[in-house]
């Protein structure tokens, strides 16, 4: 069983060092093994002063690593994969999604948003944020929208009230999205004086459950962390 080996994950350490930066790969796989009740470690991997033991360990990768038994595992999407392979049932939850489509939900929001805060330029600023907006509204007519399995439970139902993408208990794709959009909320807030519309409904709901949940909050960097690392990608609009 995967308890005989260590399992150790090593995220990107914050500016002071010690708790865990801006790094929206390694909150994913903090959450997945979390969520999965796992034993594991955590060691935060100050990049500035990067330790010889990294330079062996995998040498020009970024974090985060995943070590399990002997083994270094440097890309996120295939550590995910070997998660929910290794940490199976009946042992572990499934966190996989029942719908496929709910892996791509929101999945545009994060390119949009780049888009929108690294333009300085005013006359573009409108342009920008209604295609940021208009991904924000896809992402949230995909939370009101019912699942087959909702329907079935409730056909008659106008609106749906599901927690998360994939039903009322995290999935990898929820592990993917949030940690995305705590820095698109920080970022957009600090620089654009933008604050997602309480209007949209479902997402609003969405990041109000997921707050409450231990596996998303306790692995959220600071907002200081978020800023500092797009100190130097933002841009105010110029006057």
């Amino acid at each position: 069983s995967l308890e005989a080996f260590c399992l150790s994950l090593f995220p990107a350490a914050s500016d002071d060092g010690e708790s865990v930066g801006n790094c929206p790969f390694c909150q994913r796989l903090f959450m997945i093994l979390w969520l999965k009740g796992a034993n594991f470690t955590l060691t935060t991997v100050d990049m500035k002063r990067a330790p010889e033991v990294l330079k062996d360990l995998a040498p020009g990768s970024q974090p985060p690593f995943l070590i399990f038994g002997e083994e270094v595992r440097t890309d996120t999407n295939k550590i995910e994969e070997f998660l929910e392979e290794a940490l199976a049932p009946p042992q572990y939850p499934k966190l996989c999604c029942r719908y496929k489509e709910s892996n791509g939900a929101g999945d545009d929001i994060f390119h949009k948003f780049s888009a929108y805060i690294k333009n300085p330029n005013p006359g573009l600023n409108d342009m920008l944020e209604k295609k940021f907006l208009r991904s924000l509204m896809k992402l949230d007519q995909y939370l009101l929208t019912p699942l087959p399995h909702e329907l079935d439970q409730n056909p008659d139902a106008r609106q749906y009230s599901r927690h998360y993408l994939d039903g009322n208990s995290l999935s990898l794709a929820d592990c993917n999205l949030l940690p995305k959009l705590n820095i698109v909320k920080v970022v957009c807030r600090k620089y654009r004086d933008f604050e997602i519309p309480v209007a949209l409904t479902g997402l609003t709901r969405y990041l109000t459950k997921a707050n409450q949940q231990d596996e998303f909050r306790y692995t959220c960097p600071k907002d200081s962390e978020i800023l500092l690392a797009y100190q130097s990608v933002a841009k105010y609009l110029n006057k």
